[in-house]
């Protein structure tokens, strides 16, 4: 039997190139050798967006570009997380044995709170809890992740262990699987690739839009002139090939040194590849535009494949805890 893999991503609309080589890609390959449920948090993205008029849209159009990308709904459970109301009361159910000094030392709730301090509010708090509910919901044994989420991770096997400890044994406690989720830099090769910073070149633009993406790029900070020899360790336009165009790397490395091409010839050359990669995505995506019934049904089937679980992980739950 398969063992059971769950990860969740936040509603943020359409997938960008960082998105796709630090998780999808992921979540594609898992799918032949686990149990995968994959699901859209929506009510995670509710601590820190105070704004849902797009939050449909998002929903809707992350789907495209899962669905486009090889998640399978014949091989995966994906839905929403709110399509699934057994979460928020399991939710509740951990928070009473989740002390409040675990919460308040994350450091991502440090960090949230100093990028929103007019709205730190009770789900900012109790996020890893409700992280917590959606993996063990499912009795979830494994979850992705790259080394900087382990300690949310351990988080969560820290409640899933007290609970198991004072209401007897109940959920798995869930293993990191450590896969490779690479720090993607945007385009100004400063900050992590964000829609938000406007820094990220999405799945589904056209090949030129693509490309208009990339010539923006910042380059290499020391080469000044066309003929100056460039210094690609420091590039992130050359990081970027190494993820998009590994088999060049040495050759546009050798290249760069020598000033046999320059910064917007390399630019060029990443476009290309980009594109390249993507196009089988894109044409698939385009079909699938079409279909918005067919998605609006894979989440419909997927929301209610996951209750049948979560019903009967809370019904023992709350056997466990006295209340039925």
């Amino acid at each position: 039997m398969k063992r059971r893999v769950f990860s969740g991503a936040r509603p943020t609309g359409r997938q960008h190139l960082g998105n796709y080589l630090g998780a999808i890609q992921n979540y594609v390959n898992l799918q032949d050798e686990y149990d995968c449920i994959y699901c859209i948090v929506d009510i995670h993205a509710l601590t820190s967006l105070e704004d849902t008029g797009g939050l449909q849209k998002n929903i809707h159009e992350m789907m495209l570009d899962w669905l486009a990308a090889g998640l399978d709904p014949q091989k995966s459970i994906l839905f929403v997380q709110s399509h699934v109301p057994e979460v928020m009361q399991l939710h509740t159910l951990l928070s009473m044995v989740t002390p409040l000094g675990w919460l308040l030392r994350v450091p991502t709730f440090k960090e949230k709170a100093k990028l929103q301090p007019q709205n730190i509010n009770y789900g900012l708090v109790g996020y890893p809890v409700l992280m917590t509910a959606d993996i063990v919901l499912y009795k979830a044994e494994v979850v992705p992740v790259g080394e900087d989420q382990l300690p949310h991770l351990e988080l969560a096997r820290e409640i899933a262990r007290r609970f198991n400890n004072l209401f007897g044994n109940t959920f798995p406690e869930p293993e990191a699987k450590l896969t490779s989720f690479p720090l993607i830099l945007g385009l100004d090769g400063k900050e992590k690739m964000s829609k938000q910073l406007g820094n990220d070149i999405e799945l589904a633009l056209s090949p030129q839009e693509t490309t208009e993406r990339v010539m923006t790029a910042v380059t290499d900070p020391a080469r000044r002139y066309r003929t100056d020899p460039g210094h690609p360790e420091i590039c992130n336009i050359y990081r970027l090939q190494g993820y998009i165009n590994p088999l060049e790397l040495d050759s546009i490395g050798e290249r760069c040194r020598s000033a046999d091409i320059g910064c917007v010839d390399c630019k060029m050359l990443l476009a290309q590849k980009i594109n390249a990669t993507l196009e089988p995505l894109r044409e698939r995506r385009a079909v699938l535009a079409t279909k918005p019934q067919y998605i609006t049904d894979v989440l419909l089937d997927g929301a209610q494949r996951a209750r049948v679980i979560a019903a009967e992980t809370l019904s023992e739950v709350k056997q466990k805890m006295g209340l039925i």
